[in-house]
């Protein structure tokens, strides 16, 4: 950010301009956040690839099977077998249930669906069934809660166990999972950050700022992205908007960490704190810029996803950021500034104070490295090449029913039972159309596929097409219900002029994990092209970008590995979901580059005026106290995705905040640094700073001598 710029941002007068701005935003803004919620859109099609095949078929079935039924299970158990008045009573309550809001159809119970041969008592007698159909358009997620907890009512005995199963159980229970995601988890992750602002600033008032600002970029972000939702398309679910509350209030708060610091360092330069700002600004607003585009960009990126799930949480991410960008480089100086130095208290920078990063931890770590550069990243980089082993470990290829929670949620229970007791989840059908003049055929072709239970009567769908259903024997999520998937699809592709899809519950989750698997192979060369070119414009090199991205991508790998010999001996975790190592690799790269950013684009600065080997030890002792302060930031933000009982958020969560201390440990300050102590001014080329008549030697002899932190001229 040019000086002058910067300088009118924190003027005397136009700083309050900026306060009056963002409080007229968070004003407007806020009321909208707050009803972000009731915009999500957590029904499959939001998730579904637009091109796959369960995509199609629930198309072309549109007219014939409402796409918005939610097959819902009532599972009745008595230990020693269900009496005459249980079953008689479970009827009466069948009856009841029809007139519940929501439901639709005929509500079968387990004597009707045992005439029809559906299964609804099991052999010993101990289970019966009834099944209800839900629907409640395209607001289902939202409003099954309150069905659920009706039917729970209802279906009450004494002495018998009452689990709610099937399609709708399992939508209830998710609903649960993300209860009170829009307040609880932020909540939370505001808690887990002033603890750590407090023991970073040692200062009962500075903290307050970094936080304001965070909960008016929430705030404003979540405004944006409910208004673009509503009016606009844009697609939101509750997976999205907890990684948004994290992501804005983490990524916040990193570059609070970061303007804080340089804002101290010229405090004790300038007299003026207006003129100190300005300085701070010009100074770390471009690696805060850099930082904020890398994830944006990043972020954007998952654009290119065929899961409309993943395609929509990167544009809601990218606005997150930019918003939290905006805030951070002027709404927070403004704060800085109005307040004054005295919201340092009780260590106040004075002028001509002494700058604690020359003696800190951090310098000294670079005076260890220094007489032994090559030894030393050699050394931590093959221990972060060992720890990438983890990784063979990883079975990301999805999570059944029972394994996709950290707690085991009724409709769990429910499965479990029907398992025990001989029944089928008759929720879960495949669901296939073909060609009406081929349809006997495929009904014969059905009746061959292990795992499909009897195909029922064919109904038409438009003028030529035919509809067939068949149940399948397994949890709609499992591997085993996949190989039934493949298994039928093969069967009815075979039909010659049948033009057979087949589609439905586990036919959509099959889906999903070939495009994830698909989203994988394609978005993660995308996102390190992207980062790469963002760094060659930043630091203006080639050698330097190559060196950070072949360092973060090391970093992800021995995180994942790391992490995946966590959820396997720790956790206990039964695999992962297919989209998790992209998530993973997105965060992790997008925020694991912040850290060498921040660093880096301090050791150019340095190294125009100390040469690019004094330069580092330089830059390392001044942002390795504000560098690691952030990382732990963001790893504990990320971790409290950990307190939401869904595997695939905890174990993200756990992935990111592993990997981003090992950035900001390891990686930036051991591995980064001693290549730079290495290489030397090479780093640069092609561009001739630090090299050729350009070349500034300033090494000190002696490793050990104080390092200089005199400011690059502006």
């Amino acid at each position: 950010m040019h000086l002058q710029i910067a300088g009118r941002l924190t003027g005397r007068v136009t700083k309050w301009l900026v306060l009056l701005a963002w409080i007229a935003a968070f004003a407007v803004l806020g009321s909208l956040s707050a009803k972000l919620a009731d915009v999500q859109d957590n029904e499959a099609s939001s998730w579904l690839p637009a091109s796959a095949e369960s995509t199609l078929v629930s198309e072309e079935l549109a007219d014939t099977v409402d796409p918005n039924d939610i097959p819902t299970l009532v599972v009745y158990q008595r230990d020693g077998g269900l009496t005459d008045a249980d079953l008689a009573a479970v009827a009466a309550q069948a009856e009841q249930m029809a007139s519940v809001e929501g439901v639709t159809g005929e509500v079968v119970d387990p004597a009707t669906a045992a005439a029809a041969g559906l299964g609804g008592m099991s052999e010993d007698g101990e289970v019966a069934v009834t099944t209800v159909v839900l629907n409640f358009g395209a607001d289902g997620w939202n409003a099954i809660p309150d069905a659920a907890e009706e039917l729970r009512g209802i279906a009450t005995i004494d002495g018998v166990t009452v689990h709610l199963a099937g399609y709708g159980g399992q939508a209830a229970d998710s609903a649960e999972a993300f209860e009170g995601i829009d307040t609880d988890l932020v909540l939370i992750t505001f808690a887990v950050v002033i603890v750590i602002l407090l023991l970073t600033y040692r200062s009962p008032v500075l903290w307050i700022l970094p936080i304001l600002s965070a909960a008016v970029a929430y705030t404003v972000s979540g405004g944006v992205v409910y208004l673009l939702a509503k009016h606009a398309g844009l697609t939101v679910n509750g997976q999205s908007q907890a990684i948004l509350g994290i992501l804005v209030i983490g990524a916040g708060t990193d570059y609070a960490l970061l303007l804080v610091a340089r804002y101290r360092e010229e405090l004790r330069r300038h007299d003026d704190r207006h003129e100190a700002m300005a300085y701070a600004l010009h100074r770390a607003a471009p690696a805060i810029l850099a930082s904020a585009a890398t994830v944006v960009v990043g972020m954007l990126c998952l654009v290119f996803a065929e899961l409309n799930s993943t395609a929509g949480l990167g544009p809601v991410l990218a606005i997150g950021v930019g918003i939290t960008f905006l805030v951070m480089v002027t709404l927070l100086p403004a704060l800085l500034v109005v307040t004054g130095r005295w919201v340092f208290w009780p260590k106040r920078p004075t002028l001509g104070s002494h700058e604690p990063g020359t003696t800190g931890l951090w310098a000294r770590v670079g005076r260890a490295i220094a007489p032994r550069p090559r030894r030393v990243w050699v050394v931590t980089a093959t221990l972060l090449a060992i720890a990438c082993l983890g990784v063979l470990r990883l079975d990301a290829s999805g999570l059944s029913t029972e394994d996709t929670y950290t707690k085991e949620f009724d409709s769990i229970k429910g499965q479990k039972v029907l398992v025990e007791h001989g029944l089928v989840d008759s929720s879960n059908t495949a669901q296939v159309v073909a060609d009406a003049d081929e349809v006997d055929a495929v009904v014969a072709a059905l009746g061959r596929v292990d795992g499909l239970g009897r195909p029922a009567d064919p109904r038409p769908v438009g003028e030529d097409r035919a509809f067939v259903e068949a149940t399948i024997d397994e949890d709609i999520s499992s591997a085993a219900a996949f190989d039934v998937v493949e298994a039928t699809r093969a069967a009815v592709h075979g039909v010659d002029g049948a033009e057979a899809m087949v589609g439905g519950g586990s036919a959509f989750y099959l889906d999903t994990k070939v495009a994830s698997n698909r989203d994988n192979r394609v978005i993660i060369p995308i996102v390190l092209v992207v980062v790469f070119l963002i760094l060659v414009g930043l630091l203006r090199a080639f050698v330097a970008p190559l060196i950070l991205m072949a360092t973060v991508v090391l970093s992800f790998g021995a995180a994942l590995g790391i992490s995946t010999m966590l959820f396997v001996h720790v956790f206990g975790f039964a695999g992962a979901d297919p989209g998790f190592p992209l998530f993973a690799f997105v965060f992790l790269v997008a925020l694991g580059i912040d850290y060498n950013i921040f660093l880096m684009t301090r050791v150019r600065e340095e190294s125009a005026v100390h040469g690019t080997w004094r330069g580092s030890l330089v830059a390392l002792g001044s942002t390795g106290g504000v560098i690691t302060s952030a990382g732990l930031v963001l790893a504990a933000t990320f971790l409290v995705l950990a307190t939401i009982p869904f595997v695939f958020l905890a174990e993200l969560g756990v992935a990111v905040a592993l990997g981003v201390l090992l950035d900001t440990m390891v990686v930036r300050s051991v591995l980064v640094t001693a290549v730079n102590l290495d290489l030397g001014g090479r780093i640069w080329w092609p561009s001739s700073l630090d090299r050729g008549a350009h070349q500034v030697v300033t090494a000190p002899t002696d490793p050990a001598a104080p390092v200089d932190s005199a400011p690059a001229p502006v």
